[in-house]
């Protein structure tokens, strides 16, 4: 029997392809084999049957079925004692052997020796085993994101501009290219990329995370730790049932029901992470996730993404339509009084706004309805299932209470706070010390919020990043550029606005905070389209607002953003996709609805 396997792997040797050290390992195998039948026979007792020649072995192999006679054959009981000289590991890889086959040659072999057998391992490794085994970063993503800091590392930094500049921006290149492609979790790129910015000088210590100290990425982690509790208690889904039950005929509605419910909010609180972070997104995840539409069962396309997309996109729209909606707006109205003079009034800003605003408030879910519309869009049944769940709920329970205490009172410290010097992140720390003495939600929970945890390393990273490249002189001289090429066109100033607008807005793919924007750009942007004879008023209007509305290209680019993605309804290359498309209807709106609109309040 082991005679006639070695002599089928033979034959197999001879037929067909093999590595060199798969053939070496095969062969050193078959000899040992064809030495171990050999003994036997020479030793076998005169009474044990004759034994086949090797030549009639020979003879018989090609005909012989590997598989049945291992199966089918046993051995004398005189022959077991000198055949221990192969061992069974080794039998066993014959046997595997004689299975191999052309189409088979890129299947691993591993032999393992048996506990009694000093026979060592043999392994022949598959061609390419070693990426099929890979279990670190994607590393075609990985290859873009570094091949594109390359590029612009080895290109001469133009005029102007530091070498440490340039650099710095090449690795923020880098980094944002692979928060693009995701060859890593998006923490880890970010931390990468700080990695690098250090390992080569450009950044200290206390310059590469000092934007671990700013408010905007602890506030989202905070909010991310009340939408916990706000869902464990089951607080959201009560909420979300009763919107449901109210207007949960279509998912159209209930976005709308959404959408107006923030704008109406805005106003009042000036923190646009605040108010998106830890009111809306837990409540509309809550709503999701009780419409059977959750991530983490793989079917966030039936009503969650669409959700989420455009309730994101139209928190862009009412951040800008009040100088209260965002922290920064009131930086603008102060650079504005200082280029032209004018201070712009809060009433003059909410009425200014209020036309195109209103039109894209009303017009984002309808197009977002066509472009990314949801798996489910009616639900008839929908308003009455929501009656009999909250009929199964009952009276709120204690938790609940106590969650919509702690969340009454973080809301009104968003709202009230500032006269009492309490910030933001304060207020939502008094909501999350009220949860976690009270056991409703605990820590443990909390360092189990991964995505919260997630957000606030990549966000705080790429603010330290985006506000050195400013601090280092790259904005500044990337805006006295744009001002002496529009100057030197010499444009009459309607095509000069629609130039500078466009360059402004779109630069915002260099900053992950709206505020950082105003404050390297909007001064000098605004001096040149005054300088080509733009009205002042709405130049400095149209600016503050679009401050505002052009975070809505990114994941990073405002409040908002972090934590609306971070739910995981939208894939990051559908959420830039759409972001840059509506950015488009937006301009197009604010500039061609608003301009008539200003004329007629007597802007210019």
């Amino acid at each position: 029997r082991v005679a006639r396997t070695a002599s089928t792997v033979t034959k197999t040797l001879r037929t067909s392809s093999f590595t060199p050290l798969t053939r070496a390992r095969m062969s050193s195998l078959t000899v040992a084999a064809s030495a171990s039948a050999r003994s036997v026979r020479a030793n076998a007792p005169r009474s044990a049957p004759r034994q086949r020649s090797a030549t009639t072995i020979a003879r018989d192999a090609p005909r012989a079925n590997a598989a049945s006679g291992f199966s089918g054959a046993r051995d004398d009981e005189g022959n077991v004692s000198r055949a221990q000289s192969m061992s069974a590991a080794q039998f066993k890889a014959l046997a595997s052997m004689t299975k191999t086959t052309k189409t088979t040659r890129a299947a691993a072999l591993v032999v393992r020796a048996s506990a009694s057998s000093s026979t060592p391992v043999v392994r022949a490794g598959a061609e390419g085993g070693a990426l099929a085994n890979w279990k670190g970063a994607k590393l075609k993503p990985l290859g873009y994101s570094v091949l594109a800091g390359l590029l612009i590392w080895l290109i001469p930094a133009p005029a102007g501009v530091s070498a440490k500049a340039w650099h710095l921006l090449a690795v923020f290149v880098g980094t944002i290219v692979g928060i693009i492609t995701n060859p890593l979790p998006l923490g880890a790129t970010a931390m990468i990329g700080l990695g690098v910015a250090m390992t080569t000088g450009l950044l200290p210590f206390s310059a590469a995370f000092s934007a671990f100290s700013s408010e905007i990425p602890w506030l989202i982690a905070l909010a991310f730790f009340l939408a916990r509790g706000f869902i464990k208690t089951g607080l959201g889904n009560r909420i979300a049932y009763k919107i449901v039950s109210m207007f949960g005929k279509s998912t159209l509605g209930l976005t709308y029901s959404l959408v107006f419910s923030e704008a109406l909010l805005a106003p009042a609180i000036p923190s646009l992470a605040a108010r998106a972070g830890g009111i809306f997104l837990p409540l509309a995840k809550a709503l999701c996730v009780a419409c059977g539409s959750d991530p983490a069962n793989k079917t966030e396309k039936k009503m969650g993404a669409y959700v989420m997309t455009t309730l994101f996109q139209t928190s862009t729209i009412s951040s800008g339509m009040f100088i209260t909606a965002m922290a920064a707006n009131p930086l603008s109205v102060n650079l504005a009084a200082s280029v032209t003079g004018i201070t712009i009034s809060w009433a003059q800003w909410a009425i200014g706004a209020a036309l195109p605003g209103l039109v894209c408030l009303l017009a984002t879910p309808l197009i977002l309805y066509v472009l990314y519309p949801p798996e489910v869009k009616d639900s008839p049944e929908a308003p009455q299932k929501a009656q009999e769940e909250l009929a199964k709920l009952g009276p709120m329970s204690g938790d609940e209470k106590i969650m919509a205490a702690a969340l009454s009172l973080t809301v009104g410290l968003w709202v009230f706070g500032s006269k009492f010097g309490i910030g933001s992140v304060a207020a939502a720390l008094n909501g999350l010390t009220i949860l976690l003495v009270t056991g409703v939600i605990t820590w443990k929970e909390c360092l189990a919020e991964g995505p919260a945890w997630d957000t606030l390393v990549w966000f705080a990273a790429l603010i330290a990043m985006a506000g050195y490249l400013n601090t280092y002189g790259l904005i500044p001289a990337f805006s006295a550029g744009v001002v002496k090429v529009v100057s030197g066109l010499g444009l009459s100033w309607q095509p000069a606005f629609v130039v500078v607008t466009l360059i402004y807005f779109y630069s915002h793919y260099l900053f992950a905070s709206g505020a950082a924007h105003i404050g390297a750009m909007y001064t000098a942007f605004l001096s040149v389209l005054v300088a080509c004879g733009a009205p002042p008023l709405v130049s400095a209007l149209v600016l503050g607002i679009l401050s505002n509305v052009m975070g809505c290209t990114t994941h990073y680019g405002i409040g908002s953003a972090p934590p609306f993605f971070g739910a995981g309804y939208v894939p990051l290359a559908t959420w830039w996709k759409i972001g840059f498309g509506m950015s488009i209807f937006y301009i197009a709106a604010f500039l061609g609805i608003g301009f008539p609109w200003w004329k007629v309040l007597g802007y210019w």
